[in-house]
């Protein structure tokens, strides 16, 4: 027993002086009084994991757990750093907020033949190009009225200009930002009013779909003129109508103003999921919420905006218009808040301007679920829109 005990001491001694001449070597002192720890458990107690062990493995649960917590915190300084430096960037490079205004670089639905309407089931459609200006190429559908989709098979261009100085009324449509002629929702309100009785005439503005050019506020007004004037010069008395939808309802209003102020405007204006101005829409547009109490988000987000010329004013443009105005907007809309179109109808209707003209609201329940753009959808359309503009040719005939 003696020498049992005199080995373990001469062991712990060893242990000691190697821990002495070696002071980083904590490891192996540590290994040495495991062995010592070992050699003085108790015999007969059965084979029990020796205290070292567990002290590593808390060392090493430990460690774990400040990595974890090393790497949590690097990735909460890095999403914060993106959060902060946004701001600036957007602030530096006022081009990038123009960009997400349009978002003409999203195209959608993708792969589709923008030459080949048909596809879309479109098959009384046809599609060409116009050029408003040098350098700037916009691709238009011109769909006629359902009654003649056998009579259009085959048909070329000129066909269907020759088409619009037929006895049936005109929509020239003005879409939203994002996509283009082909959007899915688009072209089932194409076949809504074509259905109707109208001819439906729409294009994609420069930047947009397979037109050329670079987009802002200027050329798509533009853009929209030049249409309006093309139609004009092939529907003789034929009336047209102006329906704008989300950010078309800013090119439509900047449209209609030109107009009315040359004592040339259309029968009717037509206004769907409508906006007061683009700042106010950029404040309530949701993804503005992470940003919407962010200090100086004014001067951050939307002079910007204002900076690259960018205003689609359609609160000071009614004010200017001289034509009957329907403003169609849904309860539930997440982009375009319903209260924006509601407050854009509350300016447009005691304005002077429509003393003479029918200014009309028509709400969709939010339980109906058309929020931005399927008011198309609605059965309702039809019975608000021939009591709103008259009938159609073909409900004439019937």
């Amino acid at each position: 027993m003696r020498k049992r005990t005199d080995a373990v001491a001469l062991e712990h001694e060893r242990c000691v002086a190697l821990g002495s001449s070696s002071p980083g070597s904590t490891a192996a002192v540590l290994d040495a009084d495991c062995r010592l720890k070992h050699n003085l458990r108790p015999a007969g107690k059965g084979p029990a994991e020796p205290r070292c062990t567990e002290d590593k493995d808390m060392k090493r649960a430990l460690g774990r757990r400040k990595n974890m917590w090393f790497r949590l915190r690097k990735i909460l300084f890095c999403v914060l750093g993106l959060y902060v430096g946004i701001p600036f960037l957007i602030k530096l490079c006022p081009g990038i907020q123009a960009k997400l205004i349009f978002l003409n670089f999203v195209r959608v639905p993708y792969f589709i033949d923008l030459k080949k309407p048909q596809d879309q089931g479109l098959n009384h459609t046809c599609n060409y190009y116009l050029q408003p200006e040098e350098d700037v190429t916009i691709g238009v559908w011109h769909t006629v009225p359902a009654v003649w989709w056998k009579t259009a098979q085959g048909k070329d261009q000129m066909w269907y200009e020759d088409a619009l100085a037929s006895s049936y009324p005109i929509i020239l449509y003005l879409h939203g930002n994002a996509g283009t002629r082909g959007g899915d929702h688009r072209v089932e309100l194409y076949k809504v009013l074509s259905s109707l009785g109208y001819h439906v005439v729409t294009f994609d503005y420069r930047g947009w779909g397979d037109s050329i050019g670079t987009p802002s506020e200027r050329g798509m007004t533009y853009d929209a003129l030049h249409v309006f004037d093309w139609i004009k010069a092939r529907s003789g008395d034929n009336p047209v109508y102006i329906w704008g939808h989300s950010l078309g309802t800013g090119v439509a209003t900047n449209l209609v103003r030109r107009l009315c102020e040359r004592e040339t405007p259309p029968e009717a204006l037509i206004l769907e999921s409508p906006f007061t101005n683009i700042r106010e829409e950029a404040k309530s547009h949701p993804f503005s919420v992470i940003y919407r109490y962010f200090p100086g988000f004014d001067w951050f987000f939307l002079d910007p905006i204002t900076s690259s010329g960018i205003k689609f004013a359609n609160d000071e443009n009614v004010k200017h218009i001289s034509c009957s105005l329907l403003i169609l907007h849904a309860e539930d809309d997440p982009v375009v808040p319903f209260q924006l179109g509601r407050k854009l109808y509350n300016i447009a209707a005691p304005s002077r301007s429509f003393r003479d003209f029918k200014v009309q609201f028509i709400p969709f329940h939010s339980d109906l679920g058309y929020r931005h753009k399927y008011i198309y959808k609605s059965p309702e359309l039809p019975r608000i829109l021939r009591e709103f503009l008259g009938k159609s040719e073909p409900e004439l005939q019937h």
